[in-house]
Order: C-alpha cells, then sequence, then structure tokens
C-alpha cells in the first residue's frame, strides 16, 4: 500500500509502506496513522503534514540549531494547504541571502544538475568544492565504506542534506531512509533520487528526537552533521541512534579528532573555545568512544581521512592539481592507518564504528 500526498504529481507522492511502519511521534513514539487527508496522527493528537510524498516531523519543543526548522515546519503547513507553490522550497534551504538568490538564477537557466545541490555543495560536501558553488557539472556522490548483507537491511542517514550519502548507501543496496531538518534540501534529494533513478525515502525531522520506532534500523549512519552539534545535543542524538537501531546493528559516524593537524590549526584560530552556533566541535578519540559506548554499544575508531574533513578519493575527478595532491596524500595515510594503528590518532577525520548489544 502507498499513501498518497495531496499536493503533486503520482511520481512523487508516494510514502513506501515500509517508512510508515517504522515511523513514530517524535512526541511520544507512538505509531502514527494516515488520515484521509494526507497527515499522519498520533493516539494523543499531534498531527504531522506529508508534503510530496515527505512526512514533515517535528518535536514540538524543539530549539531551532540551524535555522531552518521553524520555516521548514512553516512551509510544509502551507504546501501541505496549497498555498505554497515554490518547487525549489528555496525559503527554507538554510542558505544565505545570496545564496537563495544564485539558486533562483540557476533555477531559469535550466541547468543539468539541481540548483539546490549546485549552492550547497561545499556546506554539504566541505571546502575543497568552495570552487566549484554554481558550477557542478556531475553529482559528488561518495563511496560508503558499509556493505549490506541482504535486500531487507535499513539504514537511516542522519542529516542527510541533498542526500549524497544515501544515494551511496543505495547505490550499496540498503532500504535507505534520510533524515533532514531542511524542508528545501530533502525535497532536492527527492528530485536527485528520481533523476538517478535510485530507491530512497525521506524524512523532515530532528536527529535530537528521531521519528522512528525503537529498535528498526540495522545501520545508522552519519557524515559532517553532528560535529556541528553542541554536546549536549550530540550525546542525545547518540541516544537516539542507539535507541532506533536494532540489537547487533551497527552505527558508522564521522566525527572529527581534536587532536588532527588541521583540526589544531583550526582550532586554534579561535583559541581553542568550545564553539557555538553551527562551529564544529572537535571530540578525542578516547571521548568519542566513551561516549559512543555508553549511547550505542562497543565501539572502535578507524581513520576517514587527514589533512582537512570531508576529503573523499571518489572527488579525484572534480579537482584542481593542488586539491587532487591533497586527496592523494590523504589516501596514503588513511591507507597507512589500516596497517600502523596508532596513525588513527591523527586523522583530522574519524570514523566511529559502534554496535548495539544483542
Amino acid at each position: 500500500m502507498l499513501l498518497k500526498s495531496r499536493d503533486d504529481q503520482p511520481s512523487m507522492t508516494s510514502v513506501s509502506h515500509w517508512l510508515l511502519d517504522i515511523l513514530a511521534c517524535p512526541m511520544h513514539g507512538e505509531k502514527l496513522t494516515p488520515t484521509s487527508d494526507a497527515r499522519l496522527q498520533c493516539a494523543h493528537g499531534h498531527s504531522y503534514p506529508i508534503v510530496r510524498g515527505v512526512p514533515i516531523l517535528f518535536h514540538q519543543s524543539c530549539v531551532d540549531t540551524i535555522g531552518v526548522m521553524k520555516s521548514s515546519k512553516e512551509i510544509a503547513e502551507q504546501a501541505w494547504s496549497g498555498t505554497f507553490h515554490d518547487q525549489y522550497f528555496v525559503d527554507c534551504v538554510g542558505v544565505s541571502d545570496s545564496e537563495r538568490a544564485l539558486i533562483r538564477e540557476l533555477v531559469e537557466s535550466n541547468p543539468t544538475i539541481d540548483p539546490v545541490v549546485n549552492v550547497v555543495v561545499a556546506a554539504t560536501n566541505g571546502i575543497m568544492y568552495r570552487d566549484s558553488i554554481g558550477k557542478l557539472r556531475e553529482y559528488p556522490i561518495p563511496h560508503l565504506r558499509m556493505t549490506c548483507n541482504t535486500n531487507a537491511e535499513m539504514l537511516l542517514d542522519v542529516g542527510c542534506n541533498w542526500g549524497r550519502w544515501s544515494f551511496a548507501a543505495s547505490r550499496n543496496g540498503f532500504r535507505v531512509v534520510g533524515i533532514d531538518p531542511s524542508l528545501g534540501s530533502v525535497m532536492a534529494a527527492k528530485r536527485v533520487a528520481s533523476k538517478l533513478g535510485l530507491d530512497a525515502q525521506f524524512v523532515v525531522g530532528d536527529a535530537r528526537h528521531l521519528p522512528f520506532k525503537n529498535d528498526c534500523f540495522d545501520r545508522v549512519f552519519s557524515y559532517s552533521v553532528i560535529q556541528h552539534f553542541s554536546k549536549t545535543d550530540a550525546k542525545t542524538t547518540f541516544a537516539e541512534v542507539g535507541r532506533t537501531l536494532k540489537s547487533g546493528g551497527i552505527s558508522f559516524i564521522q566525527m572529527p579528532n581534536k587532536f588532527g593537524i588541521r583540526c589544531l590549526q583550526h582550532q586554534a584560530k579561535r583559541s581553542f573555545s568550545e564553539g557555538e552556533g553551527f562551529d564544529v566541535r572537535y571530540y578525542s578519540p578516547s571521548e568519542l568512544m566513551g561516549i559512543l559506548q555508553q549511547s550505542v554499544g562497543e565501539t572502535s575508531l578507524s581513520a576517514d581521512c587527514f589533512l582537512g574533513i570531508g576529503i573523499q578519493e571518489t572527488d579525484f575527478g572534480m579537482m584542481s592539481l593542488s586539491k587532487k595532491l591533497i586527496i592523494i596524500v590523504s589516501g596514503i595515510l588513511t591507507r597507512m592507518s589500516r596497517i600502523f594503528m596508532p596513525m588513527v590518532m591523527l586523522a583530522d577525520s574519524l570514523y566511529a564504528t559502534s554496535k548495539k548489544s544483542m
């Protein structure tokens, strides 16, 4: 059975039955029931709109951490009621005024690459893409270091934005759900998934109140997202990751290492302060392992990359010569760290792999 939302073409309005089976009210964790007017409702009467096949599931008391939750909720209700008609949802993408203007310019030029992706690429993929803003010629989809054992394995991508890691997971055979507080970014993910012919479902919501049942995901993944949370919010999110993982399930989460060379440079620029707002928070390997072992389960660390955060070998063909050299050196150091394990402690970006106890 597919549930239809009320405001879009049939090709983009379906909410998969398996997604409906695992959704839960972010307020109380109760089952959500579809209503005849394309909303989801719990037994306590909390009601959430479905916009173009995407459930909008925010906890009512959420404090907006990145400036898009309020606009996403308001615009979602307008879109559900038929009073909002911007197909790109630019006002809830989470970009500056000048970047919104660039998105609209790109919309008018009818680009090959989705205009939202073309503008947010540096924010999602890292500063190495700063010169590529508005100039992308292909979608930079990375390689996911997780293999799918069966076609039924479900993976949650926390902070999916326009979906690059969700698509990487889908290509690896996972049944994927991406969640992000930005309605505009999630709608871009829907468009790109359709264009690339990839199967992924998306939800608009908050990582601190994941709108899913207990013990429902085989894997939980997150990249370059939780590092921007306060450490209190990060601990809350890690606890939610543990709650939603099945027994024996695995989380694979990227976080910055406070002892990495580039990370030390960035910390020095702000006098080693903790950071505020959307600033990156840095973790020692022992601190990160301790939090995740308590929240999820047995945890190990591996190197994601050196010389920065977000460096992906799959980006090689899109980079200038100087950036290609950085990718090469990072790749060499990452491979060396698999042999000489102490090197992991000096990587700028770490992967924390945690297994929930049976």
